[in-house]
Parts: C-alpha cells; structure tokens; sequence
C-alpha cells in the first residue's frame, strides 16, 4: 500500500518547522504532527524568543540608570515600574509566534496535524485515533525542563521557563536554582529589572560549558550587579514558607549547610527529552536517558526514521536544531549516495547575558588536553577605538589554534561578542588560518576590528620567524 506522505515529522519547533517548509518546496507530500495547539515550540514560546524580549527590557533599563555615563543629567527622578514588562514579553512572543502559524503552514501545502502521536509500526503512527503511514519519519519533538527530586520541591510553588513567562507581575526575591545559560540569563534580566536574586549552582563555577576565564569574568560582572551566586552548593530540602514564599536548605561539598528564602523558586537545572507516549518501542527506535540514540546521519535504529533538534542533542539550540533538521531531510528524501553526515566541527552559540557571550569550538582547557601544542591569542575589548566610544566596558576575544595556526576554539566576552564571533566561525568552518583574518578590510569603528586585529597577533607571530624574515629581507627592493 502506498503511504500517505513522504515525510511525516513529529514536533513543530524549531526543527520540525524547517524541515516541513523544506519538504514541501521539495515537492514531498509532508505532514506536520504538534502535541500543542500552537507550532513554534520552546524558542518561540518559552525559551529563546521571551528571554531575550526580557533581556532587552532589562538592557534598556540598565542603560538609563547608566545616562550620566553617556553626559546625560535627568531633570527628574528615575524610578521604574516593572508591573508590564511580561506583558510586553507576551505581545513580541505572540507577534513572532503568529509567522509560524498552522494556517501559514497549510497555505505552503504542509498538512498540519495537532495531537500526540505514537507509533504503531514501523512505517505507521497514531494521533487522535487517526492512523498516519509514511515513507520516512523525523522525530523533532524537543525536551522539557528537568525537575529533580529533591524533598519537598513538588510541594512548593515554583517557575521553570515554561511559566515564568506567563506570571503578571515580577516577585520581588527569586530564588534560581541552576548555573547554566537559561538559569543566569533570567537571574541577570530580573534583578537587572528590581527583582532580588539569588542564584544556587552546584559546580564550581556558572556556565561550566564555557571557557573558565570566560565563566570566572561573566560571574564577577554580574557579582557587580548585586547578583547573588552561590557556587559549590546544591539544594537538599525545600519548604513552603506562608510569611515570605520558599525556604531552601542547600548543602556545599563539605557537607555544611545554609537556607535561603525567597518570594519564588525557578529551577533551572537542565532539559528532559520528550519521548514519553510516542511508544518508540513499536516503532523499532532506541533511546535512552538523553534522547534517542541516532548514527551519524541521524537516522535511528528504524531506517525510516531520523531525529533531530534538543530530542538527539547534543546541543540544544535552535540553529543547531534547523541544522540537524536539514541532514535529517537531505538523508530522508534522497538516495544514500546523496547522504550527509552530522558535523560538529564548528560548533558555535552564545549566552545572551551582559557581558555578552561567544563560544565556538573548544574552551582552552579541552584543546591543552587533546592537541597539547597550542596558541592561545588574546585582546581587550579597549583596542577598538568603537569600544571606547561607546563605554562598552571590559571585554575580550580570545582565540586558540593548533600549531599550524588553524583555530581550535574562540571565546568572545562582552558587548556584541555573539556577532563578533562569527567571522571566527566562518574562517573554522572553511579550515582558513586564523592570520588569514588579518588580511580582510573590517569597516571601522566596529567592534568586530576586534577580530581583525587579534588575528595581526597571529600575522605578526608567522612574520617574525627567522626563516620568513630572511626571505621577506631577501624580497626588498634595493
């Protein structure tokens, strides 16, 4: 029997999205399956596109309190009143979400489903007590926020990130429970926006995924802010407390203990994979605590089915999830002559907080313990004159290279360092020397002759080697 569609993709986030709009332009038969009534996913509703209307607003605030910095004197007092900034965070998710309609979708010829779906074989799946055959699957369908068990945290009232969004008014103390990007962004934003905040991490450090010199400056820039963090401690006990909110014991590793109360908890502590009800056993697909196990074109142990986005990992982030999204519909739709495998060597994201964060590749520490023999090249945000005119404050790139010169990681902190990263990226991802990116004409001023005069480090390193110097004293003219 021929099957309904050519694709079928499970889950209308980020990656489902792409790959259904890229399907049918294709020209595939393709059928969009949602659990929610609403595409777009956790980006769009509770994840990258509220935070960072959130962190925009506390931006905005930060830099009024900033105006005599800039020569601006107030003829008036400054006092803010938050009681509408969710709302304003609503309305910019709603305006974004409304591009990724179902109707949108359907007018592209993607047939849109909404409903859990669950296997039912190999080749079939089940929404709503309709059975939905296809050729080929991709399973997109995302994580949720992880909640441990810890005693007495199911009792108490608590946000993740898939509600602290829908709150109308800000408490006026939150407790965070996590060190990780979600975690310190919303902590920065809130307290940036009166809130007093306090966050709990049980590393040694926030943003563990970062380079250690890039985690250790961020923390102390916020530590500056009155934001306060806990590092080494995790939470053990929880207990409604009717006066003031939420009492938590914490715990450091000497096994000494504090409390701290709050107005109101968010744990933040990391993402669970969606996978329950989809019935992944009668379809003949592994998986296991962290998602479902995929090879390297993301097709799972069921040859009609491929995965991707933060339900495979590892990395959880929207580009990499429309990334995978389009190995994973390259590899469904042609013949294997035509397959791509998943590629992780240029790796990027950023942290969204200020100072801001760029990441690509690997953090000094990782590339000292697997290449031994490195360069490490770094400057301070104060060598670009547009740094300066603009009081972005301290900041640095610093970018590491293997012994040939060709970039092994690059960590950019401070303002804009997400957009000042990508020439770096580029160069990683098209094998260019890092000196190469001496060469190019940066428009100036820009922060991004950041990157320009980094890599005249490296230009200026290759051009004093004595061998280079002889023929470069032999190449003059008289």
């Amino acid at each position: 029997m021929q099957a309904d569609f050519d694709i079928v993709i499970i889950g209308g986030g980020a990656a489902g999205l792409f790959a259904a709009q890229t399907a049918v332009s294709q020209g595939a038969r393709t059928c969009l399956v949602e659990k929610k009534d609403k595409l777009g996913g956790d980006c769009t509703w509770t994840g990258c596109i509220p935070s960072k209307a959130l962190l925009k607003s506390a931006g905005i605030a930060e830099q009024m309190r900033r105006h005599a910095d800039f020569g601006l004197g107030l003829k008036g007092g400054l006092d803010f009143d938050n009681s509408g900034v969710m709302a304003h965070v609503r309305r910019i998710r709603d305006r974004i979400g409304a591009k990724d309609s179902a109707e949108n979708f359907r007018a592209k010829g993607v047939q849109v489903v909404h409903g859990a779906a669950a296997f039912i074989g190999t080749d079939a799946v089940e929404v709503e007590g309709r059975t939905i055959t296809g050729k080929r699957f991709i399973i997109c369908t995302g994580t949720h926020p992880l909640v441990p068990p810890i005693e007495g945290l199911r009792e108490v009232d608590y946000f993740t990130n898939e509600t602290i969004f829908e709150a109308d008014r800000l408490p006026h103390s939150l407790l965070v429970l996590g060190g990780g990007p979600i975690g310190i962004e919303l902590s920065q934003a809130l307290n940036r926006l009166g809130v007093e905040v306090t966050v709990v991490e049980m590393m040694d450090r926030i943003l563990s995924v970062e380079d250690e010199e890039v985690s250790e400056f961020a923390a102390a820039r916020l530590r500056e802010e009155g934001l306060a963090i806990l590092t080494g401690y995790r939470a053990v006990k929880f207990r409604a407390d009717h006066h003031n909110g939420v009492t938590a014991e914490l715990e450091d590793k000497a096994g000494g203990t504090m409390e701290r109360t709050a107005a109101k908890l968010l744990v933040a502590i990391g993402r669970a994979p969606n996978i329950h009800g989809l019935s992944l056993e009668k379809g003949g697909i592994e998986y296991g605590q962290k998602g479902i196990t995929t090879d390297a074109y993301l097709q799972t142990s069921n040859p009609r089915v491929f995965a991707c986005g933060d339900v495979v990992g590892p990395y959880m982030f929207t580009h990499m999830a429309a990334y995978q999204a389009y190995i994973c519909l390259r590899n469904a739709l042609f013949r294997r002559i035509f397959w791509q495998k998943i590629d992780y060597g240029a790796v990027a994201w950023a942290d969204y907080l200020d100072p801001e964060i760029g990441h690509l590749g690997l953090t000094e520490k990782q590339a000292r313990d697997r290449h031994g023999n490195i360069k490490v090249y770094r400057n301070d945000y104060s060598v670009t004159d547009r740094a300066v005119t603009d009081l972005a404050g301290p900041g640095f790139l610093k970018v590491i290279t293997d012994k040939k010169g060709y970039i092994l990681g690059a960590h950019a902190v401070g303002t804009e360092a997400a957009e000042i990263i990508h020439p770096l990226v580029i160069a990683k991802t098209l094998g260019i020397k890092f000196s190469k990116l001496a060469e190019p004409l940066f428009i100036y001023p820009t922060l991004s002759e950041l990157v320009k005069k980094t890599a005249a480090l490296a230009l200026a390193e290759y051009l004093n080697r004595p061998l280079v110097k002889f023929f470069l004293k032999l190449s003059r003219t008289g």
